[in-house]
């Protein structure tokens, strides 16, 4: 892409390299600092001049993979080892980046995948070492990757943001940020070449609930076309839990205890540094309570959400559009008796669940997948851990350090394919058939 893009916010230019522009750290959102921590997002202000979108922005200040524990070490060496991927932490965070491909605007408008980072609400980033655009502007489509609050920055609610908030609410800030990123997109993207009427979102993880979050939000009616949910969507079971805007506040009433903070004021005058570490604390309190670490999430709201994700499921009132859903063998939820018996655990019911009431209530297709890859490479994470499909979706292998072979590499290609026909078209090709009662189709990605 040649020369400047005009947005409604300003002139971008981004970096062009071999087929495909990108454009990195594009501001969404003015930056939620000072009085506006804790606050619905503020729409970019228009700037003058050409903004160069050159470099990743900083993510929301979080803790990173310990590589001192077990389960830390782990996803330290295979996501975060390398410093040439890690930005700042900062909380001003509330940025995208979009890659496109060089064929933008010389025919039809291109679709866009816009891709919601895992994390467990609390931590993640739009520019990982195993995301990149390349592979999707390969198939002719737009990739979006973005930056949203997490963790205490995010999902913090408490009577005290409530008397401020003209809805009387609290919390949900991180699905507002996805949300005002979704808009910029819908906005902007035909600027780039994009279709903003074929958006498909997905993520993974906590990506994935945010996904399912979004899609079964009033907020994003008509801007969401279709949906992917890898690892992680909640039907019957509670891998998502959505509490009510009261439970989420004791969690948020417990987090002022720690602090010690006596008003709104003195919370606000904390640094990001000493809120990152009260929240720690929280999280060791809670998880010996509840047993979940999980406690800063989205919550019933009655504006972001008006029932639990699980409320909207039985009822069948997310978004009627066609959708993916999968998982990995070793994923949330499992047992290892069943990974050595190569069975999959609950998040195959879930998919099944979802799928099902696609089909019937909105008939539209729906697909489910498994990814079931031992990946090359050391004991941690043969047994297709979760996240380990993330390489072969992005097609990123060369990024990683495992020893990858041609069966990899093929691999990776056939799964690109698949999301990519899917966002094109609803389909994702390849023999690849609907999952219904009738026809309980499963792509097994081995």
């Amino acid at each position: 892409m040649d020369g400047p893009v005009l947005t409604k916010s300003g002139w971008i230019r981004g970096v062009g390299l071999n087929g495909y522009t990108v454009f990195r750290g594009v501001p969404y959102a003015e930056a939620p600092v000072g009085e506006l921590r804790w606050k619905r997002p503020v729409p970019v202000r228009h700037w003058d001049g050409e903004y160069y979108a050159d470099t990743f922005r900083n993510m929301c200040p979080q803790a990173l993979p310990d590589p001192e524990t077990p389960w830390g070490a782990g996803y330290h060496k295979e996501f975060y080892s390398n410093p040439e991927y890690i930005p700042p932490m900062s909380e001003d965070c509330l940025y995208l980046n979009i890659w496109v491909p060089d064929s933008a605007g010389s025919g039809s408008a291109l679709p866009v995948a816009f891709y919601i980072h895992g994390g467990g609400f609390s931590g993640g980033y739009g520019s990982e070492m195993e995301f990149d655009g390349a592979a999707f502007c390969e198939k002719d489509v737009i990739l979006v990757t973005i930056n949203y609050r997490t963790g205490i920055f995010g999902f913090f609610a408490h009577p005290w943001l409530d008397r401020e908030n003209e809805l009387g609410i609290s919390g949900n800030y991180g699905t507002l940020d996805q949300i005002a990123a979704l808009e910029w997109i819908h906005e902007n993207i035909a600027a780039f070449g994009g279709n903003p009427d074929n958006i498909t979102v997905f993520g993974q993880s906590a990506g994935s609930m945010s996904t399912q979050v979004l899609i079964s939000s009033p907020l994003t009616e008509g801007l969401i076309a279709k949906a992917v949910l890898q690892s992680g969507i909640s039907c019957e079971d509670h891998l998502l839990y959505t509490p009510t805007l009261e439970e989420e506040e004791r969690i948020g009433e417990d987090f002022v205890r720690i602090t010690g903070s006596g008003s709104l004021e003195e919370l606000r005058e904390l640094s990001w540094e000493e809120l990152l570490k009260y929240k720690e604390r929280l999280d060791r309190e809670n998880f010996l309570k509840l047993h979940d670490a999980l406690v800063l999430v989205p919550n019933v709201d009655g504006h972001v959400l008006k029932k639990t994700v699980n409320e909207v499921w039985k009822d069948a009132e997310m978004a009627p559009i066609p959708t993916m859903a999968g998982l990995t063998l070793d994923d949330l939820g499992t047992t290892p008796e069943k990974v050595r018996r190569k069975e999959y655990g609950p998040l195959l019911d879930e998919c099944r669940r979802w799928s099902i009431v696609c089909g019937k209530a909105h008939q539209k297709p729906a697909y489910i997948y498994c990814f079931s890859h031992a990946l090359p490479g050391g004991d941690w994470g043969a047994n297709a851990f979760h996240s380990s499909e993330l390489w072969y979706v992005m097609g990123t292998l060369g990024r990683c350090w495992r020893p990858m072979e041609q069966a990899d590499y093929d691999l990776s290609g056939e799964m690109v394919s698949a999301w990519t026909n899917f966002m094109k078209s609803g389909e994702p090709g390849g023999g690849w058939e609907a999952y219904t009662e009738e026809n309980p189709y499963i792509q097994e990605f081995s």
